[in-house]
């Protein structure tokens, strides 16, 4: 199927309306292609980090979904059907169930995992990053792959991602919404 991608202002209803193997992303009403098929490297980072939090919290109340997972992002009380931001992240951790439905999450994550790809690159790095600190996303995590680097952005108190910090493969990440969870990004990218 071909997107009509000229026309604005699509919403979750037409989402929900196109075939399942149409991979994409509504911001702000604008429809966003995705990768067809993430690379096997990707597909390896996301594994090994989606793996580390779901070790962590097996016994928690805090859920983490990989890749494919709906996240709606309304901006006020607006109907489920009239939603203009769905994005499918590589990796989201929810911490209120309430925020959980069949359909995936309808809120902000406290916590996202963006690893990037060629073509999403600038999307995650820049229209992303800007959603993200609007819908009061509390962490943001991208991931340089080819240079095995983390940025990981976390909302201040004026709800800003301020600054980033950023870590080599050599180190070790504290997960911010969690009081003693740290990664060992050495670990991550082992095989690369």
């Amino acid at each position: 199927m071909s997107m009509p991608l000229e026309r604005k202002n699509f919403t979750y209803k037409d989402y929900l309306q196109w075939p399942y193997d149409v991979r994409c992303e509504i911001i702000d009403g604008v429809v966003y292609n995705m990768t067809p098929a993430p690379s096997r490297i990707h597909q390896e980072l996301l594994l090994a980090i989606a793996t580390r939090f779901s070790n962590y919290l097996e016994d928690k109340s805090c859920k983490v979904y990989p890749a494919p997972f709906d996240v709606r992002l309304p901006k006020g009380s607006e109907k489920e059907q009239d939603i203009d931001t769905v994005v499918e992240p590589d990796i989201v951790v929810v911490c209120d169930p309430s925020k959980l439905d069949d359909r995936g999450c309808k809120g902000a994550p406290d916590l996202i995992v963006e690893i990037l790809s060629p073509s999403t690159s600038r999307k995650d790095v820049k229209t992303k990053f800007t959603l993200y600190e609007r819908s009061g996303v509390k962490e943001y995590w991208i991931v340089y792959p080819s240079e095995q680097i983390v940025h990981v952005y976390k909302l201040d108190d004026n709800g800003k991602y301020a600054n980033s910090e950023v870590y080599t493969k050599e180190d070790d990440v504290k997960v911010g919404i969690f009081e003693d969870l740290t990664i060992r990004l050495q670990e991550v990218f082992k095989s690369l």
